[in-house]
């Protein structure tokens, strides 16, 4: 172990330090058993404070995906038409030869390099293999920027309007906590490593509570479940402040040192009585009145938010006005207390030289969740030319996109020059010009930042890279050099580049270096543990205060204040809408699938079954729906297949179909994101997945 490579050997087997690649919180410490070459297993690393020795359900497949019968492992060219996934083996200088001739003539071409469009997302987390080399490339050559928006960007920015970035609360400090506040988050499926430290806190007295619309079963194994409208969080949120206000709960010593804007808020919360909010969220007004209560008499209460409830169009409202509370009562003073929704703002990495946007001239921004319509606006009304050229990796558009149907079409374009870096033939890969075998997580280098928990990943290569496969990083190189690029940093290699991101001015990142990761696989940050980012003030606003009132969201055209911002297609808002499409779609990951990733495992598809919906008893009625029924899921922009499931684990009005099938693996070759829209939220451009009026039929 004298490299820290391997934690032991034995005859021909030995076990690697890696990491889990995917986007998830969790961001687990992975052990990688290797015998004759060949991973048989992997698991959780005991050692490590957050991932204690388990994996998640999709996670522990890994050795099975890496090995699948259906890998991508040679480069492919496109020999039928777009979409049938017809394609013929080629060589590796034939692929990057042919993809730098058309990026070349595309870059001399009148329409010039902004034609270009790179799309990609958290398929890995990765520093080394998701955002380094590949910006490098794009940056050089004056591709189109995008705009990553599609998960957490609404909530991102109402976090930094209200403390400054996006840190919250550290989960290890949850047994600490007398009350748990599981605030949109189906936590067993989407952040499972979180839950031991909560049974802590339950062990301990603590009381958990779901606020949720849907019984999930994360909500099942709560103290309680609060069944909150979709969309209506922070209606919920400004209630509990009118009672703390109103019964004197509030840490007035803590308002007066570390806030801005208590009085204006104080009026604010006069309009939120509960019986108001209770017309709003649909909970009842002695439930506020509880909830409200509770959360001012707790000594330490912890709230975890998660990304669901900032899908809306007022989503970056919704978190920021739940990310007041703490302050109101004092709880970022204590271990337990707090509000997290992510710790990804305290990884520092230097991404400024790992990803050298300084090498970019000025160009056009292309927001990802608008990919539908920049594929098919006509005349290139794009603000710039047309896109003629997509390079896809990390991400599977097809399936993930808002506003399915017109993203397809844009993908039909012949004109449209598409290359896919992918592990499988995904809805996307089927419609690629060029399709290029990327490697998997145990046949390369990278390294990990984690947005639930505050430990540094190394993840090594296990196993020499399948077939033809290569890095990401790799892909790019070696592109760069077809297309005749002279920029130095592209030649830079994977530890170089890792070493590049932990030299860092960033005091977090103090001894964190590869050597060290070399030989331990993971350290924490350079912070306390429980890590109290707020217990004496000290927010990273402009201010240096939780900032109530922000005048950085007045200039933006927003209410300073938290207030109550409904969703686009609320129904009372929007009444001649809700009467054609009464019921709202929610569209979360099924507990197999980690959005579109995973859903090829044969295994996890026939856990998940099929298709499905889970409709209320009172919706499934009034429209003669039985359990088992195959229905249509309907609205303007699309419609989907899947068998109806009948609970009433569901607020009425309510209607969840788990995602996201791949359209190969449905039997009408469609999923939830034909129904959603392109709309963006108030802050950060962010999706509206669930801001999504149906309507449920029976089908034909």
């Amino acid at each position: 172990m004298a490299d820290g490579s391997t934690l032991g050997v034995s005859g021909s087997t030995t076990v690697v330090r890696g990491a889990c690649p995917h986007d998830c919180p969790d961001t687990c410490a992975m052990l990688v058993t290797v015998k004759d070459g060949r991973a048989i297993r992997v698991a959780g690393d005991l050692e490590h404070p957050f991932t204690r020795g388990f994996l998640c359900t999709k996670v522990n497949r890994y050795v099975e995906r890496t090995y699948h019968p259906d890998r991508l492992l040679y480069p492919m060219r496109r020999v039928g038409p777009k979409g049938a996934g017809a394609f013929a083996r080629i060589s590796w200088d034939e692929a990057l030869g042919e993809i730098a001739e058309r990026l070349n003539d595309i870059r001399s071409s009148t329409d010039g390099p902004q034609a270009i469009l790179p799309y990609s997302y958290a398929g890995t987390m990765g520093i080394l293999q998701g955002s380094s080399i590949d910006r490098r490339f794009f940056h050089t050559i004056g591709a189109s920027m995008l705009d990553r928006t599609i998960c957490s960007m609404a909530g991102t920015v109402g976090m930094r309007m209200t403390v400054g970035a996006n840190i919250g609360a550290d989960p290890e400090g949850l047994p600490e906590s007398d009350l748990v506040l599981l605030w949109g988050t189906n936590t067993l499926t989407s952040n499972p490593h979180m839950w031991p430290l909560v049974l802590e806190a339950r062990e301990r007295g603590a009381t958990v509570i779901a606020i949720d619309p849907i019984r999930t079963r994360t909500a099942a194994q709560c103290d309680e479940w609060i069944a909150i409208r979709p969309g209506t969080d922070a209606a919920l949120a400004l209630g509990m402040m009118h009672v703390l206000l109103e019964h004197g709960l509030q840490d007035d010593d803590y308002i007066a040192a570390h806030t801005l804007g208590f009085d204006e808020l104080r009026e604010r919360a006069k309009e939120y009585s509960p019986e108001r909010v209770s017309s709003i969220t649909g909970i009842p007004a002695e439930t506020v009145v509880s909830l409200g209560r509770r959360y001012g008499q707790a000594r330490s209460a912890f709230i975890r938010v998660n990304y669901g409830l900032q899908r809306h169009g007022g989503g970056g409202m919704a978190v920021r006005t739940i990310a007041c509370l703490p302050a109101l009562t004092g709880h970022w003073r204590r271990p337990g207390g707090g509000v997290q929704l992510s710790s990804s703002a305290n990884f520092a990495f230097n991404t400024p030289v790992t990803q050298r946007p300084d090498l970019s001239p000025k160009v056009r921004t292309i927001n990802m969740i608008r990919l539908g319509e920049a594929l098919t606006t006509p005349n290139g009304d794009v603000g710039g030319p047309p896109v003629r050229a997509l390079v896809v990796y990390n991400s599977n558009p097809a399936a993930v996109a808002p506003d399915r149907n017109a993203v397809l079409e844009g993908l039909r374009r012949e004109d449209l020059f598409t290359v896919v870096l992918e592990h499988f033939q995904t809805d996307t890969a089927d419609y690629a010009d060029i399709l290029l075998p990327a490697t998997t997580q145990l046949e390369h280098w990278d390294l990990h930042l984690s947005y639930g928990h505050h430990y540094v990943s190394l993840n090594r290569p296990s196993i020499e890279p399948l077939g033809e496969s290569l890095p990401n990083s790799e892909i790019f190189r070696r592109l760069a050099v077809h297309m005749r690029l002279d920029e130095p940093s592209l030649r830079d290699d994977d530890l170089t580049i890792i070493r590049q991101a932990l030299d860092s001015p960033s005091p977090n990142l103090k001894g964190v270096t590869l050597e060290a990761l070399m030989d331990r696989g993971w350290m924490r940050l350079n912070v306390p543990t429980p890590y109290l980012p707020f217990a004496g003030g000290a927010f990273l606003t402009p201010s240096g205060k939780c900032e109530f009132y922000s005048a950085r969201m007045e200039q933006m055209g927003l209410d300073p204040l938290p207030a109550f911002t409904a969703p686009y297609e609320f129904p009372e808002n929007v009444p001649d809408l809700a009467a054609r499409y009464p019921l709202t779609l929610i569209s979360s990951p099924a507990h197999q699938f980690l959005n579109s990733t995973f859903v090829n495992i044969a295994p996890l598809r026939r856990a998940a079954r099929e298709p499905e919906c889970l409709l209320h008893p009172e919706d499934a009625e009034r429209r003669g729906i039985g359990v088992g029924a195959r229905v249509v899921i309907h609205n303007d922009r699309g419609a989907f297949t899947a068998i109806a499931r009948v609970d009433s684990t569901i607020r009425p009005g309510v209607v969840w179909a788990p995602s996201i099938w791949w359209g190969k693996f449905a039997a009408d070759g469609a999923n939830a994101n034909q129904t959603t829209s392109q709309r963006e939220t108030d802050m950060g451009r962010g999706p509206v997945f669930y801001d999504n009026l149906v309507e449920v039929g029976l089908a034909d």
